[in-house]
């Protein structure tokens, strides 16, 4: 049997780039990874952006929707493998104790939200585009063949990346 990884995308908000995250690697690693996502102070609801351009790509949209990330910091939270920071103003805070001991790492990207107009549509995508080709690398990773310090290189390199043909060859 093969080992379900979890995942916990963390932002701000928790409304655009965390639950697009969320979204794409539960479809894209479906079997191999279940993703959640939560915020330090969550709003009350998706940004519309986000979730008219994750049901515009047939996203499930029923489970979607903002949580704290206390939420997963509890005794009875599902043990975590992975957690990724997306939004740069995290780093600076103090997280909770994750239960599971998971490998953490940055992948900073920008907030498409402040944006407006037609100007917003293009930044959401954008946000979303980055996200899907950061997730195709991590799904790319030998997770059962590689050891820890490794890993947290190709992890924090996957942060770094921006363009995936030269980062997808060292996976």
């Amino acid at each position: 049997m093969t080992k379900v990884y979890n995942v916990l995308f963390l932002c701000n908000g928790n409304s655009a780039r965390s639950i697009m995250a969320e979204a794409i690697l539960n479809r894209e690693g479906a079997g191999r990874f279940y993703a959640y996502s939560a915020g330090s102070s969550p709003d009350p609801e998706v940004h519309p952006a986000t979730m008219a351009l994750l049901a515009e790509l047939d996203y499930p949209m029923d489970e979607i929707k903002p949580e704290h990330w206390d939420d997963f910091a509890r005794e009875d939270s599902p043990p975590l493998d992975f957690v990724f920071t997306l939004a740069d103003e995290t780093i600076n805070e103090t997280c909770p104790v994750w239960p599971g001991q998971p490998i953490t790492a940055h992948w900073g990207i920008e907030d498409p939200i402040p944006d407006q107009g037609e100007e917003l549509e293009r930044t959401v995508r954008g946000a979303y585009h980055a996200l899907q080709r950061r997730i195709a690398l991590f799904l790319a990773l030998p997770l059962q063949s590689i050891d820890s310090l490794s890993l947290q290189h190709r992890l924090n390199e996957i942060g770094y990346s921006t363009d995936v043909a030269s980062h997808a060859a060292s996976a």
